[in-house]
């Protein structure tokens, strides 16, 4: 069964079996990420057989149920309450189309404070937070990587969200995130910028190309609000790829080899999405390592709290009222609206050639 060339169920099902029956064999989780890997592409395939039988079981049901209703009021009343969770099903099946094949990879998000002085490193802060608060409602998994706080907020941070397609649905938050407001600080109108940028965390299965000889790797000691030191030890490792100028920064463990390790992870995700999005020939600027100039003309999305208050997505146009409930991470709309919008590019796209 198909629907519109988007979804070949049958194949998933052979594939959801093919997986299963691989996981059964001996030696299979001997390779533990490779194996891992494997089984999240299973519970891919698998929600989404899942969604397309409960969605075509429904539809079915509710035909059946409008030809028994003929005229009847009442029952057509009932049936028209049931379209919102059709409409709703049809949603997630929409949302796991869109989905690329390396969004099921955990993610790093990173914001770093712009143009605004103390009020974007508050703004840093608050975004922070606001990821933080995301993650939490979906049960995924935060490890902080990197964290410069300052007298106002912070300067810098970097996460690890551990979850079912966290870096497919983080993407989305890629770019220059701006927020206007009555300062807390000069009591004026004051507009600040982050930049938030977010790569997969990618597994030793995925090849990247990186020579030691493009790296310049220097150590510091780990800093707290002040320059007061977490500890003595210079455990802080600092990494820049020369030929990108990519610049990553690891500070939350206390051992030097450790932290190397989680920049290195950092940097190899941001080569790799380098590289897949130029590629597609849409490689941003706002994605280099200096994020540009990180104030206004690139935005991803617009903040306002004063004189109103709304938040909108400046690459799709949404704009959601409830600005409160945003910054407490109610993130799914504007992500769903921003994601959607890139699917249907990628198809158009792909008609197009297929026509040329």
């Amino acid at each position: 069964m198909r629907w519109g060339g988007i979804f070949d169920v049958d194949g998933l099902r052979h594939e959801v079996d093919r997986l299963t029956n691989l996981s059964l064999r001996e030696g299979f989780w001997d390779q533990r990420e490779q194996a891992e890997k494997l089984m999240r592409e299973r519970a891919r395939a698998e929600e989404t057989v899942l969604t397309w039988d409960r969605l075509s079981s429904d539809v079915q049901g509710l035909l059946e149920l409008l030809e028994m209703a003929g005229e009847d009021e009442s029952e057509l009343a009932e049936l028209v309450e049931q379209i919102p969770d059709l409409e709703k099903g049809v949603r997630q099946l929409e949302l796991q189309r869109m989905l690329l094949p390396d969004d099921d990879q955990d993610a790093i998000l990173s914001v770093n404070a712009g143009a605004g002085g103390t009020d974007a490193q508050d703004w840093a802060e608050i975004l922070f937070r606001m990821y933080q608060r995301w993650a939490e409602k979906h049960a995924y998994k935060v490890e902080v990587q990197d964290l410069q706080k300052t007298e106002v907020g912070i300067a810098s941070a970097s996460i690890l969200v551990k979850g079912p397609n966290a870096y497919g649905f983080l993407r989305a938050e890629n770019g220059v995130h701006r927020l206007i407001r009555v300062s807390r600080f000069s009591g004026r109108r004051e507009t600040s910028f982050v930049a938030v940028s977010v790569v997969p965390d990618l597994d030793d299965t995925v090849k990247v190309d990186m020579k030691d000889s493009d790296l310049e790797v220097s150590v510091m000691r780990s800093g707290g609000a002040g320059g007061q030191h977490v500890n003595r030890t210079e455990s802080a490792v600092r990494i820049v790829h020369k030929p990108t100028g990519f610049t990553v920064r690891s500070d939350s463990e206390r051992s030097q080899h450790q932290n190397r390790e989680l920049a290195m992870q950092r940097l190899r995700g941001l080569l790799y999405e380098k590289a897949r999005r130029e590629q597609e020939q849409a490689f941003e600027e706002a994605f280099m390592s200096d994020q540009g100039e990180i104030a206004f003309g690139s935005q991803a999305r617009t903040y306002t709290l004063h004189p109103y208050k709304m938040v909108k997505d400046e690459r799709t146009e949404l704009k959601v009222g409830n600005a409160d409930a945003v910054l407490d991470g109610d993130l799914d709309e504007l992500m769903e609206s921003y994601l959607l919008m890139t699917a249907d590019k990628r198809r158009e796209k792909k008609q197009a050639e297929k026509k040329g």
